[in-house]
């Protein structure tokens, strides 16, 4: 299977023995602790093996782990990459193999909140100072942040709650040229956005979303595309002792098969709904970065093929947080939960559950989160029209 084929055929046979196999069309689910080994040297051989697909120990995975690996390189681009358990960890891991107590962290306004509790409690903690930066920084605002002990600067491009894009090869042209690595909450690109073609170190996802996209699973992955790279963050896995289920890991292989269709039809539903809150009084601006009105659309342009179907909506300054709560509270077809990626339409308020601390967070309104899913795009419309009666 070469590069050429499009991104739905390559989904389809990406990890699986292939269409000529004798066999089952999905992969095994194996599960397991104890490797067996035919002697004594063949598992003392088997340690140099440590960073390939070779049986060690059952922290270190099997077939099953192995085939989501190289569907995961398959869509990030990359030419590795490490499955755990959770998309905190897929996060976790990578800050943990490049940073030591004395480095210095910078970090977007916009991050992930998990991401920046982690970065204000344990890694304070263990001696290692983080900045949060304005994530519309040019790439002479980066330069200019970076100190002789920055060893990381992460990135997350849009942010999943507020949804400003970053500039990321100017990002990564300021950190390489001073040593710093570049790590990428890559979520909401997942496909659409190629990190590694971009300037990108270690790409971060979060299969909990698209590539399950039934929202019953939790599963991360760390992707990168040198071995220097590969041995840092694998060996740091493993010393954390990062593992995910095989069933899970199944449950996203299966996942994934149909997750082009269902990341194209999502995004453009969104763009439609996305569309249709423009036009409503109650509406004060829409922050979805496949809109012309978003801030940072022309790098959307630049850097993107597509996107997900997650936006942010701001409401007219005259309501209250109060009255966004009634208004999510009355829709009838989108729940009211964390993650997203799945099959259904979901909507969480965002004011009062954002931090910021580096000036970012003013909106002109208070905010919800949309994400919407796999219904009828008019029966959506619909219920988000009498859910807005419903504000006052």
């Amino acid at each position: 299977m070469s590069k050429k084929h499009a991104f739905e055929t390559r989904m389809s046979h990406a990890g699986r023995a292939g269409t000529h196999a004798h066999g089952f069309v999905n992969p095994a689910v194996h599960r397991g602790s104890t490797v067996l080994f035919e002697n004594c040297e063949a598992r003392r051989d088997g340690a140099a093996k440590r960073y390939e697909q070779f049986m060690t120990y059952g922290t270190q995975g099997g077939p099953t782990h192995y085939a989501l690996e190289d569907v995961i390189a398959e869509i990030e681009g990359g030419a590795r990459a490490t499955i755990v358990g959770t998309g905190l960890a897929a996060v976790m891991v990578p800050l943990l193999a490049y940073l030591k107590s004395g480095d210095h962290c910078l970090m977007p306004d916009s991050v992930y909140g998990p991401a920046r509790n982690l970065a204000n409690t344990l890694m304070k903690g263990w001696g290692i100072e983080t900045e949060f930066y304005d994530p519309a920084i040019d790439e002479a605002g980066m330069a200019a942040l970076i100190k002789p002990n920055t060893k990381v600067v992460y990135t997350e491009s849009p942010g999943s709650h507020t949804f400003e894009l970053q500039d990321i090869p100017a990002i990564a042209r300021a950190a390489h040229a001073r040593g710093a690595k570049v790590l990428m909450d890559n979520t909401w690109g997942i496909h659409t956005f190629m990190p590694f073609q971009h300037g990108v170190d270690v790409s971060i996802q979060a299969l909990t979303k698209y590539v399950s996209g039934h929202s019953d699973i939790l599963l991360g992955s760390v992707c990168v595309n040198s071995e220097e790279d590969w041995q840092i963050v694998r060996s740091t896995a493993s010393l954390l002792g990062q593992f995910a289920s095989p069933d899970d890991v199944y449950l996203a292989l299966r996942g994934v098969r149909t997750m082009p269709l269902r990341l194209k039809h999502q995004f453009a539903s969104s763009l439609e709904v996305a569309r249709w809150f423009e036009a409503q009084p109650q509406v004060l601006r829409v922050l979805h970065p496949g809109l012309p009105s978003h801030p940072q659309h022309a790098l959307f342009a630049r850097d993107f093929t597509g996107g997900c179907s997650l936006f942010g909506v701001v409401f007219q300054p005259r309501y209250s947080i109060e009255d966004v709560f009634k208004f999510i509270n009355a829709l009838e077809f989108f729940g009211i939960g964390a993650s997203w990626g799945g099959y259904e339409s979901l909507a969480l308020p965002t004011t009062g559950f954002v931090t910021r601390t580096a000036g970012t967070g003013d909106f002109g309104g208070p905010m919800a989160r949309i994400h919407i899913g796999l219904e009828d795009v008019g029966d959506l419309c619909a219920d988000l029209a009498q859910g807005l009666t419903k504000m006052g």
